[in-house]
């Protein structure tokens, strides 16, 4: 489905902020006009039952939250029956995000619920029978076979790798004894005898990494990624996990594997899982999705079918709208969007 129909403006208190809008439904031209609130959005029920919030780029820039964020959460909060969930595509717990969201003036208990990729990945992990979404059927096989040893090749943060998959019950091993690959960070890479960090020696790191992902390719292994964000939002767009597991398909492509996805399990937005734990069985047409990534936020609204708030300004597709609209901002926007489109359609036969 083509992403063409646009609303640009303010929203509650981001009186500063630029969004856009996406309706479901697809529409022939670009059309745009400003939003006042949520109340112009959804003009048959006055506000949306479900408000799905990305962090970074959206909430804060990972050192403050943006103008108007806090007193917006506020007035959301005394809506009637209005649920406020967090869904971010961090590798990290939920613990991690909470501690970071007190950090930065907001109060957690304010959110119905907080859902990371991390945290989800870290259940399907450790074999927890109440997560209420899918459990990909290669953890489901390792877990419950007893003659196969949970054994475990991180790419990883840096930060809590081994915690990360020790306490879910596996051990961290060599590529060529692993049964599961985890990706979750691009800084390090694990074996459980040697730690490499890209910091410390970028050439090593580089080799290291390369050999790696090839003989994983070669030996079939599954591989877990638990941030399917391909870029971060920092000066020159650095690459995470999502793109080891883009280079994983394209050495499993190679090797003649005609069906690499089925051996890669991206968690986190625009995927399946997180909207299920989000929504709850609820109708997606009462929720709004308020992200970003057109790669996550928009295409995981537009996926699941409900309305999906685009944030431009301070987002992680800003510099391009401003560089591409030379002066004219909604020229920017239409150039961004038809680019985006383009690859999408280049590389996956589908568009927004």
């Amino acid at each position: 489905m083509k992403f063409s129909h646009f609303v640009l403006g303010s929203w509650c208190c981001f009186a500063l902020r630029c969004m856009a809008l996406s309706n479901s439904a697809m529409v022939s031209s670009p059309s745009l006009k400003y939003v006042q609130g949520l109340r112009s959005v959804f003009p048959q029920q006055d506000h949306p039952k479900i408000v799905l919030l990305d962090m970074w780029g959206v909430m804060h820039n990972g050192s403050k939250p943006y103008d108007g964020v806090l007193e917006t959460i506020q007035s959301l909060k005394k809506l009637d029956n209005v649920r406020l969930v967090i869904l971010s595509n961090s590798s990290k717990r939920q613990s991690h995000s909470i501690k970071m969201l007190k950090k930065l003036g907001f109060n957690p208990s304010d959110f119905d619920d907080i859902i990371t990729s991390g945290e989800v990945s870290y259940r399907m992990l450790s074999g927890d029978t109440t997560l209420e979404c899918g459990i990909w059927s290669a953890i489901e096989e390792i877990n419950s076979s007893a003659n196969k040893d949970k054994k475990v090749f991180v790419y990883g943060s840096g930060d809590g790798d081994e915690t990360y998959c020790e306490s879910a019950g596996w051990k961290l091993a060599s590529v060529s004894d692993a049964n599961l690959i985890v990706a979750r960070g691009t800084f390090t890479i694990n074996d459980g005898a040697q730690i490499v960090s890209k910091k410390e020696n970028k050439h090593e790191y580089d080799e290291v990494f390369e050999k790696s992902l090839a003989a994983a390719a070669e030996r079939k292994i599954p591989m877990l990624v638990c941030n399917p964000d391909k870029v971060r939002p920092d000066k020159g767009l650095p690459p995470m996990p999502g793109a080891i597991g883009d280079m994983y398909a394209e050495l499993l492509k190679d090797s003649g594997f005609e069906s690499p996805d089925n051996l890669i399990k991206r968690i986190g937005k625009p995927f399946q899982e997180v909207y299920d734990l989000a929504l709850k069985d609820e109708d997606p047409s009462l929720a709004i999705m308020i992200g970003d990534a057109l790669e996550t936020d928009v295409t995981g609204g537009n996926n699941i079918g409900c309305t999906t708030l685009w944030v431009i300004n301070d987002g992680i597709h800003s510099p391009a709208v401003v560089e591409k609209g030379d002066g004219d901002y909604e020229s920017g926007v239409s150039a961004v969007l038809d680019y985006f489109n383009e690859v999408k359609k280049e590389t996956t036969g589908n568009s927004l």
